[in-house]
């Protein structure tokens, strides 16, 4: 299987990089290869920096797979939730990279960073499902009422507006933009401080202020799935 995701340990940092080649669909193989990553982090007690390739972090779910209604697309459907809902609840911080365009479930991981950071550009990041004409996912919907600005919440689900990364930022799919010559270092910078934070402390209060969330995720989860397997009997 292709190394979709590439590991790199510089002391307290862990650097997981996405990489198709391309525009860093989230597959079964991307899927696969992220959470071999986030094993040898949590190994290594590191804190993460998750990045796309410049210009792209990701395009959200490998289309192909998900519109042939298979049993396939299924899995990947539940294993990319179940990956940001991993993220969201990883016991050392996480700082997303977003590198460039981030749609559906590319922004969707964005919303799964305890701190994330953007390249300043011509970068279109939200969530495009119903422009599309899917239903948004129930999982979906649940993180993007944990993390995005009261004022976008209904404009960025149901309108299905984009963003350019300084609007991302106030709609809540960031915390901040920078240079895209500067993004790497000020993530990897961010992660670094983080990671000085008492690890006993941060992983207790990251589940505290998050465990209702998390409650409603997992059996979003599970709904979402249950959906799903209807339209492939139906």
């Amino acid at each position: 299987m292709q190394d979709l995701a590439t590991y790199k340990l510089d002391g307290t940092v862990a650097t997981i990089q996405m990489d198709d080649g391309k525009v860093n669909v989230v597959s079964p193989a991307m899927i696969h290869s992220i959470g071999l990553a986030l094993d040898r982090a949590r190994a290594d007690h590191a804190a993460v920096v998750l990045m796309g390739r410049a210009g792209a972090f990701s395009a959200g779910f490998d289309r192909n797979v998900l519109l042939g209604g298979s049993e396939a697309a299924l899995e990947m459907l539940i294993g990319g939730f179940k990956l940001a809902e991993r993220i969201l609840s990883f016991p050392r911080p996480v700082v997303v990279a977003c590198t460039g365009h981030a749609l559906a479930m590319g922004a969707f991981l964005t919303l799964t960073g305890d701190y994330r950071v953007g390249a300043r550009g011509p970068f279109k990041i939200g969530a495009n499902e119903v422009a599309i004409g899917l239903i948004m996912p129930r999982f979906a919907t649940e993180l993007c009422k944990l993390r995005l600005a009261p004022t976008y919440l209904q404009r960025s689900v149901l309108n299905a507006e984009i963003y350019d990364p300084e609007t991302a930022v106030a709609a809540g799919f960031l915390d901040r933009v920078v240079n895209g010559e500067e993004l790497v270092a000020t993530a990897q910078q961010i992660a670094g401080e983080l990671a000085k934070l008492p690890a006993h402390a941060f992983v207790n209060t990251k589940q505290r202020l998050r465990e209702d969330a998390l409650v409603r995720l997992r059996a979003a989860i599970d709904q979402d799935g249950a959906d799903f397997l209807g339209t492939l009997k139906a």
